[in-house]
């Protein structure tokens, strides 16, 4: 895995082979987290969608259902911020240049939206290892404030 892991001081961080059926364990990691941390139940679908996508894109993508590979999942907290960071063990994309899932020669393509609503529904996306990680920063401030 990337070699950022020793910077950050994550919470928690749990591992789990590149199987589909363990998008099940990131959930249950993303539903602890928000009970823990009293996450404002409108902010709590964001984070699903986003990261459920991005553990999706780490399994299915990234580690190719390969289940002898596996995704790190962590996350950790900094004032009013949750970061949750996904990592596979896959060769990384090239996530600058995606197609646009909101063109319409796309729009009528099953795939493609991973990325495009992990930058959607929070509030910074960060990849590293050549896009094998992935970092999603979510403020748990209301928006009101």
């Amino acid at each position: 895995m990337g070699s950022l892991t020793e910077n950050i001081n994550f919470i928690q961080r749990i591992e789990f082979p590149a199987q589909a059926e363990n998008i099940a364990v990131a959930e249950k990691l993303i539903d602890e987290v928000c009970t823990k941390h009293n996450v404002p139940e409108s902010l709590y679908g964001n984070i699903l969608i986003a990261l459920t996508e991005a553990v999706n894109n780490a399994i299915h993508h990234g580690n190719a259902l390969d289940p002898g590979k596996k995704v790190e999942f962590g996350y950790t907290v900094q004032g009013d911020k949750v970061s949750f960071r996904v990592s596979d063990e896959g060769p990384g994309f090239d996530f600058d240049h995606l197609p646009d899932p909101t063109d319409p020669q796309n729009i009528e393509k099953p795939h493609g939206r991973g990325v495009f609503l992990m930058r959607a529904l929070s509030d910074s996306v960060a990849f590293s290892d050549n896009g094998a990680s992935v970092t999603l920063t979510f403020s748990l401030k209301p928006v009101n404030e």
